[in-house]
């Protein structure tokens, strides 16, 4: 039956803890406005400018400190390696500390481990900062990540994460470009020193962010899904098995108040992760894809220097303006067509990931400059639409009192993929003498990943609606 009743439609919510509750109309998908998702796409994105910089500038780094392919595909890897040690403590902490001061803390810390780039002086001093840099980097990701599933409910949570996802893959060509231009310009360690500014500057407008309430997003979702509503009259948390049937029961579930339980050792809570069958799948299938990715962005402006005789500002020019514009392109379609067939997220990741993988086999394979950028944009576009869903999807499947630690577990499998490809990519590089055929490393492992994640859709709508009914 449809809603007329203006009462119906509009709830105060205490979405802040010790802050009067605010309005909230049903079906918001921004309830409590996009300034935070703002905010964690600006962190995304300076993370992936400053660490792409070292890939824009790779040849001139080459040429003063004299390192192979396989050691300069290292430095990734090993700062990739570091980073995984520390993801699961984040992740707890992210279910338990405050998360706006643990991102604004990694930030910062950032700028100064940026600046210690720029100031190295042989290779194994840019390894060891980068190393650490590759510690804290991904440090982000859990807080961030459970802090937009209870900002943003089901119809803007695509939205949300496609924003941050935008920013983190946008940050790849766009490190790449400005690391070869500032290179070819005025020296490599310039750019290091230049970025370390915004990094500050971001660090600080996160502490603007309000801590919301545990859980609000998803007690939300759950009256948006409720069209009879019932909600208003205490039958979401009966449907749900929340807090009873009464009105004061449905009132204190979306009030984010209830009873504090025991919290389980770490080890069980990721054995009890590990059992929902669309994670394992999504974490599967984004940890191929990473894995892809990071390689092909490490390389490509080597590629189109080695390949094209391109030089390197425009290499890094091409290779980043092909990906910006597949990624900007791929979130924005992607994150539209999640939020509007939410209950197909799964599959519509699955397909947009097998679309960037034919592409990417294209741009493998087609010698002439144009047709290549033109295949590498479109490889980006899949690979960016998918990714947009599947870290929704991500979000769905897990209990808002366990967010942190499911992006945690997700960022560390994503992180080593991430990690193994431009080491992988580098070491084919030295055994074959060709950038283009150690591309193909990745192809193969993509198709793999597209029929894992298409498996997962099978159990999506279940499990999204257990994690649901689980707080």
């Amino acid at each position: 039956m449809a809603i007329t009743d203006e009462s119906e439609q509009i709830r105060q919510v205490t979405a802040y803890p010790g802050r009067p509750p605010v309005p909230v109309r049903r079906g918001a998908g921004a309830p409590f406005g996009w300034w935070p998702a703002i905010c964690v796409a600006l962190v995304a994105a300076i993370d992936r400018i400053e660490y792409n910089l070292l890939a824009g500038a790779l040849p001139t780094i080459q040429e003063e400190f004299g390192f192979s392919d396989s050691e300069g595909g290292a430095i990734a890897t090993a700062g990739a390696l570091a980073a995984i040690v520390l993801l699961l403590p984040a992740g707890k902490l992210a279910d338990t500390g405050r998360r706006t001061w643990t991102i604004s803390a990694v930030v910062a810390v950032w700028a100064l481990l940026t600046v210690g780039t720029g100031l190295a002086g042989t290779y194994a001093t840019l390894f060891a900062v980068r190393v650490l840099l590759g510690a804290a980097g991904q440090l982000y990701n859990p807080p961030s990540s459970s802090l937009l599933g209870d900002l943003y409910p089901g119809p803007g949570r695509a939205r949300a994460y496609g924003y941050e996802r935008m920013a983190y893959f946008a940050g790849l060509p766009i490190g790449v470009i400005a690391g070869g231009a500032l290179a070819q310009t005025v020296g490599w360690r310039t750019g290091f020193f230049l970025v370390a500014v915004p990094g500050i500057i971001i660090a600080i407008l996160v502490l603007t962010i309000r801590e919301p309430v545990r859980g609000v997003g998803d007690d939300l979702s759950r009256w948006y899904d409720d069209s009879s509503g019932a909600a208003a009259s205490g039958g979401a948390a009966a449907a749900s098995g929340g807090a009873g049937a009464s009105p004061e029961g449905a009132g204190a579930a979306l009030d984010g108040a209830g009873a504090a339980e025991p919290v389980a050792p770490m080890r069980v809570q990721l054995v009890t992760l590990l059992r929902i069958r669309t994670l394992r799948s999504v974490i599967l299938g984004l940890s191929i894809l990473f894995f892809g990715l990071g390689g092909l962005f490490f390389w490509m402006p080597s590629f189109y220097t080695r390949e094209f005789g391109l030089p390197e500002a425009s290499a890094a020019a091409v290779g980043g303006g092909a990906g910006l514009v597949g990624i900007v392109a791929g979130i924005l379609a992607g994150s539209w067509l999640g939020d509007r067939l939410h209950q197909h997220r799964v599959a519509i990741g699955g397909w947009s990931l097998l679309f960037g993988t034919v592409f990417l086999a294209g741009a493998v394979s087609v010698p002439v400059l144009a047709p290549q950028a033109v295949c590498f944009t479109l490889a980006n576009v899949g690979f960016a639409a998918a990714i947009a869903n599947l870290t929704a999807a991500n979000a769905d499947v897990v209990a808002a009192d366990r967010r942190g630690l499911g992006f945690a577990v997700l960022q560390l499998l994503v992180t080593l993929g991430g990690a193994l490809g431009p080491w992988l990519i580098g070491l084919a590089s030295d055994a074959t003498g060709s950038l283009r055929l150690a591309y193909t490393v990745v192809l193969i492992p993509l198709v793999i990943g597209s029929l894992i994640v298409l498996r997962g859709q099978r159990t999506y709508r279940q499990d999204a609606a257990a994690a649901l009914n689980e707080r």
